[in-house]
């Protein structure tokens, strides 16, 4: 066609012809000469190329994003198989997780968590769960036919099936047996209001820019050379909150700190932030001393309104850094990771006022009955009528909610169990390396950096419906104290059980009345489940094998 050769029009169809009669008739022959097995069957002979199909969750209608996932998915194995690749293609239905906890909650009109549930009756509610992930499957495969995306609806995996869950189970033990299946007392990003942690993960999917008060606060100096100066060390904190449970300040080693006279009182700051914090206010430096040399210097705490003993002195830490605040990091271990590893590391005791349903203890002065992050109106006010606060000012910043339920999160001090994912940091990073990627920037961008800054894997939940933890648990009464015993599948369990349990429901609470004797040799203490259940994201990490059963 030459340049000045007029453009070809859109010939729209001719109006005569029925376009969804057209579509119903290639579809219906499709469906009766069986042309999707056919395919299958005549590249049998072919190379494989694998198929995983990333499953919807059928508790709701079916939508326009469903459909575009599911071009991409019928496009590529088409060409594979025009191409002479044998392609089996496996539908699979996503049945547990928290969004279809919640979604049930929400049609029984509950609004407290956790305890509803419990007086509702965790069979009844599992119930209802299982009822919903299967109200919109025959919707979802009406779409699937509709469009003409060829995939095994007829053999369909479901990831609540005692199979699928035995064969998560089973993975599971290879994960135990090697050592990395471990529970640990660690602070978790945790929503109070789902009464769950929440993995990594997750907790990317749902930060908000959020206003929260920033208070430089003083904290008077009660030992050495800096008490005989009246110095207070000058803490600065965007969790005002946190200073309830205060029970140490952490300073860099290598940090050069000051004493500075700021009009009529001693503050101490790292030298570094001097100018940032007291910008064009006069100071007059009355001592300099590297961080480690302010070890163990003691001070008085904001609050006391909960008992904390042997406490309340300066630990160093590398985390500290002087980007921001002052350079004096108030800890409250129950509510930062970092905060507990110095903790740890001091002895210091961890103190946790609030509740798992993210409020105050009730019986707290002051604070009370609040939910944490309502708490801080009062704790500032308060530290201004004693004299206590230097500065407040608002701070946005960006700040992580549930991505379920879009409640802001705490970072809490939860006994979890974890898959110590950072055990094969090195295996995964080299897998990385061997995969192409399109696009290519994922590889050493958004997937490659979240592999660079692994972490392990928060894998319990604190729930109801989804695939339990398979752990038993001896009371230690036995010979050698408490012991765990992982469980690989239905006919394991019915060997220790000593009764068949083949043909068990595995979900809870079915699952929860099942004990059994310690098998460890000499032993032989009542062992019961642990509670948990895991990660959903794990029941889909499981499907290239787990959809086998």
């Amino acid at each position: 066609m030459s340049p000045d050769s007029p453009r070809p029009r859109f010939r729209p169809m001719p109006p005569q012809v029925d376009l969804p009669a057209l579509e119903h008739e290639v579809l219906a022959r499709w469906r009766d000469r069986n042309v999707f097995g056919r395919s299958l069957a005549a590249t049998a002979g072919g190379p494989q190329w694998t198929f995983f199909e990333g499953p919807p969750t059928a508790n709701g209608k079916p939508g326009t994003h469903h459909v575009e996932a599911r071009v991409f998915k019928d496009l590529f194995p088409r060409f594979k198989t025009m191409k002479g690749f044998h392609v089996p293609r496996k539908a699979g239905w996503d049945c547990h997780g928290l969004p279809v906890e919640l979604e049930v909650e929400k049609r029984l009109g509950f609004t407290r968590g956790k305890q509803e549930i419990e007086d509702y009756g965790v069979a009844e509610f599992n119930a209802r769960y299982r009822a919903s992930v299967q109200e919109h499957v025959d919707e979802f495969s009406a779409l699937t036919e509709r469009m003409g995306y060829w995939v095994d609806l007829d053999a369909a995996y479901w990831t609540m099936n005692p199979a699928y869950i035995e064969s998560v189970w089973w993975s599971l033990k290879q994960i135990f047996d090697s050592g990395r299946l471990v529970q640990d007392h660690r602070v978790t990003p945790y929503c109070p209001r789902c009464g769950t942690g929440l993995s990594d993960h997750e907790v990317a999917q749902g930060y908000y820019d959020v206003s929260d008060p920033s208070v430089f606060v003083r904290f008077p100096v009660t030992s050495g050379p800096l008490a005989e100066l009246g110095a207070a060390f000058l803490v600065w904190t965007t969790t005002p909150w946190t200073l309830v449970s205060n029970t140490a300040v952490a300073v860099h080693p290598d940090v050069t700190y000051v004493a500075v006279r700021v009009a009529d009182e001693v503050l101490v700051v790292a030298e570094p932030l001097l100018t940032k914090v007291f910008a064009d206010a006069p100071v007059e430096v009355l001592r300099r001393m590297p961080g480690r040399e302010l070890e163990h210097t003691s001070y008085s705490r904001p609050f006391d309104l909960v008992d904390i003993p042997d406490a309340h002195y300066v630990g160093v830490a590398d985390y500290v850094t002087v980007e921001d605040g002052t350079g004096l990091v108030h800890q409250a271990p129950a509510f930062g990771a970092d905060d507990l590893a110095v903790a740890r590391r001091y002895g210091l005791p961890v103190v946790n006022p609030v509740k798992p349903d993210g409020h105050f203890a009730d019986d707290l002065p002051l604070v009370g009955g609040q939910f944490f992050k309502s708490a801080d109106p009062a704790i500032v006010d308060d530290l201004r009528e004693r004299g206590l606060l230097w500065r407040s000012e608002s701070y946005l910043h960006s700040y992580p909610h549930c991505w379920r339920c879009d409640t802001p999160l705490i970072y809490y001090a939860l006994p979890s169990w974890f898959i110590r994912t950072t055990a094969v940091k090195d295996r995964l990073l080299a897998e990385n390396e061997r995969t192409t990627w399109y696009p290519a920037t994922i590889k050493h961008g958004r997937y490659g950096d979240w592999l660079e800054n692994n972490i392990d894997w928060a894998l319990s939940r604190n729930r109801y419906w989804g695939t339990p933890l398979p752990i038993w648990r001896c009371d230690g009464s036995g010979a050698g104290g408490e012991h765990l015993t992982c469980v690989g599948s239905l006919a394991e369990l019915s060997s220790y059980a000593g009764r068949d349990l083949t043909d068990l429901d595995p979900h809870r609470p079915f699952i929860d009345e099942v004990t059994f004797a310690c098998p460890v040799d000499g032993c032989g203490a009542p062992a019961a489940r642990v509670s948990e259940v895991i990660d959903c994201w794990y029941d889909a990490g499981s499907m290239p094998f787990a959809q086998w059963g």
